[in-house]
């Protein structure tokens, strides 16, 4: 019995090996295939940074006295002139009203000398008095216009600092919390003067980061090849995405690329200007900025399509004999959702772009081709 089941398992099993040997093995698995696009791409190089005031500035009291009033709130937005401290007034008020006295007592004295010189000039004439006496009394006006105009001066300058009692807003910006409170005296002056706050602009502010040489490099050759403006040229785009944002929504220009390449780090300090319109922006925050790199000719694939070989990347493509391919290609960014290779494909390859779960889908593999679509999304 069990000779007559062995023997029918054989018959059947040859059976089966004898149709799928009539019907040429299994069939072709179908797989979607699809040549890469061909197009410009923009290169964006990404570095990270920090953002940056672009005007920084210590309040501090030209004049000394005591603070009489306190004119803003700590971290509070002031315009360029608005007032933030007043210093006590009187004591240069007083200077004022003595200048002015001083003033008003050499303008008598030039009347008396100009009266003298021309009461001279007609004794003169008359020979009642001798030229000299004449000659001393022009070089006393002379004497007392020069003391008027010291006076005048000195008028001004006591004027100057009375105005210098009311301390004002350099700029438009951010300010600090206040370092001194009414009631206390400080010290003004060019030197030693005594630290009220600090002012920081706000918008635009500057972006910081660090270009490496390569880079550097790059941006030079595609300028002299008149592919990119030269760097530090207020044309070069940049865009910039903050730690909790994922599109590149702010936007700005290069305003500055430093003049030499630091030797410990091998990176050049480049810095663009962005506008702060919503005061988000504060010197000091972390982001992510994208230079604007130049274009180039480049082949798009999905980035499912990409395979990991140990180190290597691959996508399988199918010959003329519609035989599975691997071939191992050079990647680059991501470009309008889709992946850039750099190297490695042909224009006219067919690219397979689904089944690639599959583990018949393989090197030497033959497969049914079907006709796929690349669609690339716009940023």
């Amino acid at each position: 019995m069990r000779v007559h089941r062995r023997l029918a398992l054989a018959a059947a099993l040859s059976f089966v090996a004898s149709q799928a040997s009539a019907q040429g093995g299994p069939p072709a698995l179908p797989v979607s295939v699809s040549p890469p696009i061909a197009q410009k791409v923009v290169q964006w190089d990404e570095y990270s940074g920090r953002f940056e005031a672009r005007a920084v500035v210590e309040i501090r009291a030209r004049v000394s006295g005591f603070v009489e009033k306190l004119h803003f709130r700590d971290g509070q937005m002031v315009n360029a002139g608005d007032p933030l401290f007043t210093i006590d007034k009187r004591p240069y008020e007083i200077a004022v009203e003595s200048a002015k006295a001083d003033v008003a007592r050499n303008k008598a004295q030039v009347d008396l000398a100009d009266l003298q010189v021309q009461r001279g000039n007609a004794l003169v004439a008359s020979r009642n008095i001798p030229e000299a006496e004449n000659d001393t009394r022009k070089s006393n006006l002379a004497v007392a216009k020069a003391q008027l105009k010291a006076a005048e001066a000195a008028l001004r300058n006591a004027q100057l600092n009375l105005e210098w009692t009311e301390v004002t807003a350099p700029l438009s910006g951010r300010m600090s919390d206040r370092k001194v409170d009414p009631g206390n005296l400080i010290q003004g002056g060019q030197q030693g003067a005594t630290l009220l706050a600090t002012i920081v602009s706000t918008d635009p502010i500057y972006f910081l980061f660090d270009v490496s040489e390569a880079d550097y490099l790059r941006y030079q050759r595609l300028y002299l090849e008149g592919r990119r403006a030269q760097a530090g040229s207020s044309t070069i785009p940049v865009r910039i995405r903050l730690a909790d944002e994922t599109d590149w929504k702010r936007t700005g220009k290069i305003d500055f690329v430093d003049n030499v390449l630091s030797p410990r780090s091998g990176t050049i300090r480049t810095r663009a200007i962005v506008e702060n319109k919503d005061r988000l922006l504060t010197p000091g925050v972390f982001g992510r900025v994208q230079l604007y790199g130049g274009e180039y000719d480049a082949l798009l694939i999905p980035d499912s399509a990409v395979v990991s070989d140990q180190a290597r990347k691959i996508v399988f493509v199918v010959n003329k004999d519609d035989v599975v391919e691997g071939r191992p290609v050079t990647l680059g960014p991501i470009y309008e959702g889709l992946r850039v290779v750099r190297e490695g494909l042909k224009p006219d390859d067919r690219v397979v772009l689904d089944g690639l779960a599959n583990p018949m889908v393989r090197p030497t593999a033959k497969v049914d081709p079907q006709p796929g679509k690349i669609t690339a999304s716009a940023q």
